[in-house]
């Protein structure tokens, strides 16, 4: 009662929560603080620490881990401390600090009789540091990377064994190392998770904000059971090496689910596995908060306004086109109009939306996909990709026909969809009569507003031509910023990101314009004329609002 107090005094919990857990608890039993979390009343780490405060003991959180729990310090626990550490580990306890007799072992309860009664025979005192689950399995993934230093001899004997690799991915240490990968990763707002041979080990590394950053260095002896893990909860073949595969993982962190795309590649030292994670509930697709200037906004809106045509959206892969498609539709989305989409895959779920992933195993893919729809008499059609001639073809005609078409296609700009859709083999008149418009689109860091700071530096307002930029787009003032880097933004200076923008519209002017050799260069001299930024002017407009840096601009648009 004194915890479910605690939690209600600091705010987490009501008193009817409280009451709903003594009465689940007076039924089955159990734990309070079980109860509280298994219900999804409080998140693990405010469990953790009221569980501290009440029990006066410290608590240890999952952002300052790494810092105050080294391999070094664990390393010299394993090495230095005379006790029966599997033991304390079985009943649930970390030991992390060694000094004379005395103890620190880190816990995510306040039940550790057990724990208690050993170390009272052995004549040693104790501290018990208080973590959420999250952090206890970060702490036995730590554990396991520093016994495992040394053992690639010995785990050489499982690359062949199927059954032996199963049952070592299937025990406990394995299992919470590749669970603290996942957590660590998704609480730093990572996109993906890249697991790769690397030298005499392995490497994990992640991408927040577009950007790969290294999570983590791991000893050559545990990649194999880190495949294999990753591989038996894909539901995929572990002993096949030779062929890449693909495969899905349906993944909880505390009240949060997501799914995991995971694909692997066999390379010459072994095999890089990379996890795509989307979250499962449905997301609120802004188009006010995409980035895209006001300017650039109003013209859009009025293309979705449009009963039938063709849009696309170009760029490279994780340029964000689907989440602006997502946009798109999402300022659509009405009872009175029917929205189809066909992806590969479905990453998020869209409500009132009839959402299709094709399936190439069977067949069913973009154009088969295309022809079903237009069966189902829609308003709007979002086909993810133009891959080939026969999807391109129908989607222009499906246009023609009173659908307001949405889709993506791999170019470097604007005016290069034309082109690309040329070489696919599409008539120049059909691309005429459908297209409405085509928005190329990149992503930026932006600077976090946690720690940004306004500098002056002359020779980049004159070498990248900023007054004359800001002047043209009526911004009376250039704010260069920079971000010192913050605990908000991982030390980068950056948080979140933003699309930087070139927009062309299909109107008679650019129907007029020979689609030749000579169309991109004829294009971009009539955006100019027509004060339509390029990706790059609109990444400079950005710089001189303070959004985004003159570094990320270069990196990503050139």
């Amino acid at each position: 009662m004194e915890f479910l107090n605690s939690l209600k005094l600091e705010g987490k919990i009501t008193e009817v929560q409280v009451q709903k857990v003594i009465q689940f608890q007076q039924k089955f039993g159990g734990d309070s603080d079980a109860i509280v979390a298994s219900l999804g009343l409080a998140s693990e780490e405010d469990i953790a620490v009221v569980l501290a405060k009440s029990s006066s003991c410290a608590y240890v959180d999952f952002e300052n881990f790494d810092e105050s729990i080294s391999n070094q310090k664990l390393n010299a626990v394993l090495t230095n401390c005379p006790l029966n550490i599997q033991f304390i580990q079985d009943k649930g306890g970390i030991p992390i600090h060694w000094e004379g007799s005395h103890i620190n072992i880190l816990v995510t309860n306040t039940n550790h009789y057990d724990i208690g009664e050993y170390l009272e025979y052995e004549g040693v005192t104790a501290s018990y540091l208080i973590c959420s689950p999250t952090t206890y399995r970060n702490a036995e993934a730590k554990i396991l990377e520093v016994k495992a230093i040394g053992f690639d001899e010995y785990m050489s004997d499982f690359d062949t064994d199927v059954e032996r690799l199963k049952e070592l991915a299937s025990e406990t240490p394995i299992v919470s190392l590749v669970d603290s990968l996942i957590m660590r990763s998704v609480k730093m707002g990572a996109s993906d998770l890249h697991i790769e041979p690397y030298r005499e080990g392995c490497r994990a590394r992640i991408r927040v904000d577009g950007v790969l950053n290294e999570l983590e260095l791991l000893p050559k002896s545990l990649f194999l059971p880190i495949i294999s893990r990753l591989k038996i909860l894909a539901n995929l073949d572990i002993a096949e090496k030779r062929r890449p595969q693909d495969g899905k993982i349906e993944f909880k962190l505390a009240n949060q689910e997501f799914d995991i795309r995971l694909s692997t590649l066999p390379l010459n030292e072994g095999e890089s596995v990379v996890m795509r994670f989307l979250m499962k509930q449905s997301l609120n697709y802004d188009l006010e908060k995409s980035g895209i200037e006001s300017d650039l906004l109003d013209l859009i809106r009025e293309d979705l306004t449009r009963t039938s045509g063709v849009i696309l959206l170009t760029g490279p892969t994780g340029s964000g086109k689907t989440t602006t498609l997502y946009s798109f539709l999402n300022q659509l989305n009405d009872d009175k109009i029917k929205i189809i989409t066909l992806e590969d895959p479905v990453e998020y779920q869209l409500e009132g939306i009839n959402q299709i992933q094709v399936n190439h195993d069977i067949g069913f893919d973009f154009s088969k996909g295309l022809r079903s729809i237009v069966r189902q008499d829609p308003d709007v059609i979002m086909v993810g990709e133009i891959r080939d001639s026969e999807t391109a073809q129908i989607g222009m005609q499906s246009a023609l026909t009173g659908h307001l078409v949405f889709s993506t296609l791999h170019t470097n700009d604007a005016p290069s969809a034309y082109t690309r859709l040329l070489d696919l083999g599409l008539d120049e008149y059909l691309l005429n009569a459908a297209l409405i418009s085509i928005v190329a689109q990149r992503l930026v860091r932006k600077i976090c507003n946690e720690c940004a700071y306004e500098y002056e530096d002359e020779k980049i307002v004159a070498d990248f031509g900023l007054k004359a930029l800001a002047q043209q787009f009526n911004n009376t003032k250039i704010s260069l910023k920079k971000g010192k880097g913050c605990k908000q933004c991982n030390h980068t200076g950056y948080y979140g990101r933003l699309a930087i923008v070139e927009y062309l519209r299909c109107d008679d002017s650019i129907e007029k314009l020979p689609k030749g050799a000579e169309f991109v260069l004829s294009a971009r001299a009539l955006m100019a004329q027509n004060n339509i930024r390029s990706l790059h002017s609109d990444g400079l407009l950005k710089v001189i609002k303070g959004l985004t840096s003159i570094e990320e601009v270069v990196r990503v648009a050139g």
